[in-house]
């Protein structure tokens, strides 16, 4: 007889139980977001407030009900590597052979492989910076020499350096590590940006770790377009891919490797059965629900992600004009430009000036030295709190600068846009 609980039809997401909660509510969830600075507000560590899919909610209560809590089955792997195959088809138009995926617990035990396994020691790895915090951390803890490539910032966003990466390759770094979409830039590369850092990485027989694990949160008109995809990249890539950013579940573990290359994939098999092991059923099961079935309930959570990141630009700009940002293409983090606040006031942590106004924000030097002067910000939480996290980080430019602050205004959060944002 069949014990399964039935599934239920896909809801769409519904933020109106999420805006309903406050700063005690969220806290009380007991989260790492919530609870590593009690009393302030989690807008550093990039997790969403407003749950998972109810596709992956029924995934991981029927999996505990019927006791599929053991090691990571044979035949779930290959469900996983169906489901991982047909998304990226589905999504981005790129048809990847499922025999090309395997499982890992998550996107930085899958760089881990790759220094210590496809990575010439003695050579540098070449960083895209501002990057994600670990990128730089990890190739260093392992004697790993780096070489920070700064972006270039333009009027529009964030482009890649290509001369400065041109330079670094040509010194001799044989691992570029590419975030894309880019985290904390949130910016989605064109088709045309990645195939000339392909060429650039063919020029000098480097090869290129893409984590992709922001890809699903990408705001049209942008479209993530996969690394591996463009011409002359397959061959010497690694990609890192995951539902559990943009579905909320990194504590799941579970993500995947997906390696075109056939010489790379056997060496892959023979040296990361053992890293591959760690990934969690719960996690591959929950995984497989989010890509077959979270596709409408995702749909949703990027509207109101979107919004919010439009309303927190202008937010700032009204009650913070001192610091900037270009609202991201992708991803829900925030790249706050704090440094028109910074002339005459000499050397200040910002994450502990903010920090001090109840506000836990990442500070840009933990993403290179090229993050000096900013905070990385994140904005997945309920709207309202968005606009108490607005109103500290105002008190706190004001703090610094009380010339650009009118004690006698009130801060109203809406009043800038004229309304709700679209």
């Amino acid at each position: 007889m069949n014990t399964a609980l039935p599934l239920r039809p896909t809801p769409r997401f519904d933020p109106a139980p999420f805006e309903a909660l406050t700063v005690a509510d969220l806290t009380a969830r007991r989260s790492d977001k919530w609870t590593r600075f009690p009393g302030h507000i989690g807008a550093g560590i990039a997790e969403m407030d407003f749950g998972t899919a109810p596709a992956v909610e029924d995934a991981v209560t029927e999996a505990v009900r019927s006791g599929l809590l053991g090691y990571l089955p044979r035949w779930l792997s290959g469900d996983l590597a169906r489901a991982t195959a047909e998304w990226h088809l589905r999504r981005y138009g790129w048809p990847v052979d499922p025999a090309h995926i395997r499982p890992m617990p998550d996107v930085l035990e899958i760089l881990t492989v790759v220094l210590s396994q496809f990575h010439d020691r003695s050579a540098p790895v070449a960083v895209l910076t501002p990057a994600y915090m670990p990128f730089l951390a990890i190739p260093r803890l392992m004697g790993l020499a780096t070489v920070e490539v700064p972006m270039r910032e333009e009027h529009t966003g964030w482009s890649v350096d290509e001369a400065a990466l041109d330079r670094a390759l040509a010194a001799g770094a044989r691992t570029l590590i590419l975030c894309n979409p880019h985290n904390p830039l949130g910016k989605a590369y064109t088709a045309a940006e990645l195939a000339r850092v392909a060429a650039l990485a063919n020029r000098h027989g480097a090869r290129v770790f893409s984590d992709e694990i922001h890809a699903p949160i990408t705001f049209a008109p942008s479209r993530h377009v996969p690394y591996a995809s463009v011409p002359g990249a397959a061959e010497h890539s690694i990609t890192a891919v995951s539902a559990t950013k943009a579905f909320n579940m990194p504590g799941l573990k579970c993500a995947q490797v997906i390696i075109p290359d056939p010489a790379t994939r056997d060496r892959w098999a023979e040296v990361a059965h053992w890293n591959e092991h760690k990934t969690s059923t719960l996690g591959a099961l929950a995984t497989v629900a989010a890509y077959d079935r979270g596709e409408d309930w995702l749909t949703d959570v990027l509207a109101y992600l979107r919004r919010n990141l439009t309303l927190l630009d202008e937010l700032l700009r009204h009650h913070a004009p001192g610091v900037r940002m270009h609202v991201p293409a992708a991803t829900y983090i925030a790249w706050l430009d704090c440094r028109p606040l910074l002339a005459g006031t000499g050397p200040i942590a910002l994450d502990r000036h903010f920090g001090a106004f109840g506000v836990d924000l990442v500070t840009g030097t933990e993403c290179g030295a090229a993050g000096a002067g900013f905070v990385r910000f994140n904005c997945a939480m309920p709207r309202p709190v968005l606009e108490q996290s607005a109103e500290r980080v105002a008190e706190a430019v004001a703090a610094l600068h009380q010339p650009q602050h009118d004690p006698g205004r009130p801060f109203h959060p809406l009043d800038a846009a004229g309304g709700d944002p679209p």
